[in-house]
């Protein structure tokens, strides 16, 4: 029988201690741990959220992994690649892999009769997979590129819609400029539908359609693409899959002109994942500042606990009690109380942030924050890895403080009592 545990239970359950002076100093401390530990709860979940929420924004449009011309420059005017390439099954039996997609893309110039708006046209297959299109479509639908004919339907964004003066089923009409032509070719498409990210530098520079106008444009056969499109299942493993995938391709030059390279999304915008990775340090200053505080809150109640039972104190000592053996009383009973801080600091942490996912209390401007409202986002194991390291720490910077406990003379406390 563990008998410092069995004394500590008694002293954290016993109704009298309820009623002692001590009381009001361990409900502050109490109060300082729960409040901690829902802004450290807030803050991961808005800070995950966020990150996840750009995150899945930038790669809706670009995909994770692109698999490209190496002779393709950093602009959307690219060279074309065949889309029958021998790696291809080796390529989507990899673990991480999602779906992998061909597109292409062409640089072009929206014009009517008041505005024009440069811009590029996106064009997808088929099997494209519109799940993040689909999310953020706000009027309309999605183009019809399965039909058995290329479609001219397109879908552009609400920036260009309220720029252009467009709207749903209006006429769309680009101009394209191809290398060693003097005249531009004009097409005419249909606005099938209107989407909305938030996301305005994307919003304002992809209009998606059917791969087989970018293909005509350009004067391509019907197996010339710009790329492929690759989406993995994890995003932390981004890289080893960028890496696995680079070696499915990187043997292969058919011949002059066509060597592929992969790119992955963090290399292609590495100014916003950059931004993204600096949150961390904000996240882990505030973490830390939240647990030094419940910590220097939980040392003043743990002296008040120990000065409140000095007598004690003393007479366990008296009976031959060790001062490591106390020590661990007061230990075990600042674990105790600890506990009861940080339940009530996750039940009030997520009750918020369920009233936020829910309910979007609290709203953002979109042109600087990239969304209307503030993102949640938190996981079981963030919930678990918070709390355990709340009660590590904070009972890890309590082991100093219980040392008073050796101060405390047998003889002196008993005849003073």
């Amino acid at each position: 029988m563990n008998t410092e545990l069995f004394i500590a239970r008694r002293l954290f359950s016993e109704k009298e201690n309820r009623q002692q002076l001590s009381k009001r100093i361990i409900n502050i401390a109490l109060a300082g741990i729960a409040l901690g530990m829902a802004i450290m709860l807030i803050a991961v979940a808005v800070i995950v959220g966020f990150k996840k929420e750009v995150s899945d924004k930038v790669t809706g449009f670009g995909s994770h992994i692109q698999v490209v011309n190496y002779d393709s420059n950093l602009s959307f005017e690219t060279r074309p690649v065949s889309s029958r390439q021998p790696f291809l099954p080796q390529l989507q039996a990899l673990p991480n892999i999602r779906s992998v997609n061909i597109f292409a893309t062409k640089p072009g110039i929206i014009k009517t009769d008041d505005y024009i708006q440069g811009v590029v046209l996106k064009g997808v297959s088929s099997d494209y997979p519109w799940d993040f299109f689909s999310k953020h479509l706000i009027e309309g639908k999605l183009p019809d590129v399965a039909a058995p004919e290329r479609t001219g339907e397109v879908l552009i964004s609400k920036n260009n819609a309220d720029k252009l003066l467009l709207k749903c089923n209006d006429p769309l009409f680009m101009f394209f400029i191809n290398e060693n032509e003097n005249i531009p070719r004009v097409r005419q498409f249909k606005v099938s539908g209107i989407y909305n990210t938030n996301l305005q530098e994307f919003d304002d520079l992809f209009v998606v359609g059917d791969i087989r106008q970018v293909q005509h444009i350009n004067g391509w056969e019907p197996d010339q693409i710009s790329g492929f499109e690759i989406t993995v299942e994890k995003f932390s493993l981004l890289e080893t899959t960028e890496q696995q995938v680079r070696e499915c391709v990187i043997s292969y030059d058919k011949e002059p002109g066509t060597t592929l390279r992969t790119v992955s999304i963090l290399r292609k915008y590495p100014q916003i994942f950059d931004w993204l990775s600096v949150l961390d340090m904000n996240v882990w200053v505030l973490l830390t500042l939240m647990i030094l505080v419940a910590g220097f809150n939980m040392i003043s109640a743990l002296l008040v606990l120990i000065l409140e039972r000095s007598n004690m104190i003393g007479i366990m000592k008296a009976l031959g009690s060790r001062d490591s053996s106390v020590r661990k009383i007061f230990l075990y009973l600042s674990g105790f109380l600890i506990s009861r801080g940080l339940i009530w600091g996750n039940v009030l942490g997520i009750v918020l942030l369920l009233l936020q996912k829910y309910l979007n209390l609290l709203k953002l401007d979109p042109s600087s924050y990239y969304m209307d409202v503030v993102p949640v986002h938190l996981s079981v194991w963030h919930v678990l890895l918070l709390n355990a390291g709340a009660m590590a720490v904070t009972l890890l910077m309590l082991i100093v403080p219980s040392f008073f406990v050796s101060k405390i003379s047998p003889d002196k406390i008993i005849r003073f009592d």
